[in-house]
């Protein structure tokens, strides 16, 4: 079994909140490959399916953001599922708007919701990093994060969101760098271009 846990906040006033973009992707794989219904389990919400012909656990913590590490514990303990097999959902400050990178391990970049699943879990899962941009100055990162995404922002998101629940099997199957691909190719067919590279990128 395999667990995807997407991050965000609980209740409708976070619901359009870059830090909510996880949320947005998990509930978008939920939709186009019908997995079952909703449930309030391991403080999150949880609903089962199949992807790439592997049981597949969608969570998505009920903690709030910087507790998201007990959730996510409390669901691999109990189908015991090995930190390799979890794969995160979130967004990724360092990451120029438009942009999606996977990598398993490395750092947390600041991410609370990342630095409690490492707390309580270990470091060695999947992240697929969703980029919503930096405000330029560390002040405004709060606010940054927590405010919904522009109206001319949501082109690219409803982009990159589709893709992730299209080509979702793709990361079940171990073809990570392909999945990737497959969200850059999607958002320059819809002619959004890839910006360049920032000096945080790892």
């Amino acid at each position: 079994m395999l667990l995807f846990a997407g991050l965000g906040n609980p209740g409708p006033r976070h619901a359009a909140n870059r830090h909510n973009v996880g949320f947005l992707a998990v509930d978008a794989i939920h939709r186009r490959h019908r997995f079952g219904p909703w449930r309030r389990r391991f403080q999150g919400e949880t609903s089962e399916g199949q992807l790439g012909g592997e049981r597949v656990l969608l969570l998505k913590p009920m903690t709030f953001m910087n507790e998201s590490g007990r959730s996510v514990s409390e669901a691999l303990n109990f189908f015991k599922i090995e930190i390799g097999n979890l794969t995160v959902f979130h967004d990724e400050i360092d990451l120029a708007a438009m942009k999606l990178r996977v990598k398993r391990g490395g750092g947390i970049a600041g991410h609370n919701g990342l630095r409690s699943i490492s707390a309580h879990c270990g470091n060695e899962y999947w992240r697929v990093r969703i980029g919503v941009g930096h405000p330029g100055v560390p002040e405004l990162v709060h606010s940054h994060v927590l405010n919904d995404f522009a109206k001319d922002e949501m082109g690219w998101v409803d982009t990159i969101i589709d893709t992730i629940a299209e080509d979702a099997e793709l990361l079940v199957t171990g073809r990570a760098e392909q999945f990737q691909n497959r969200i850059h190719v999607a958002l320059r067919a819809k002619g959004f271009n890839e910006p360049p590279a920032s000096p945080a990128e790892d």
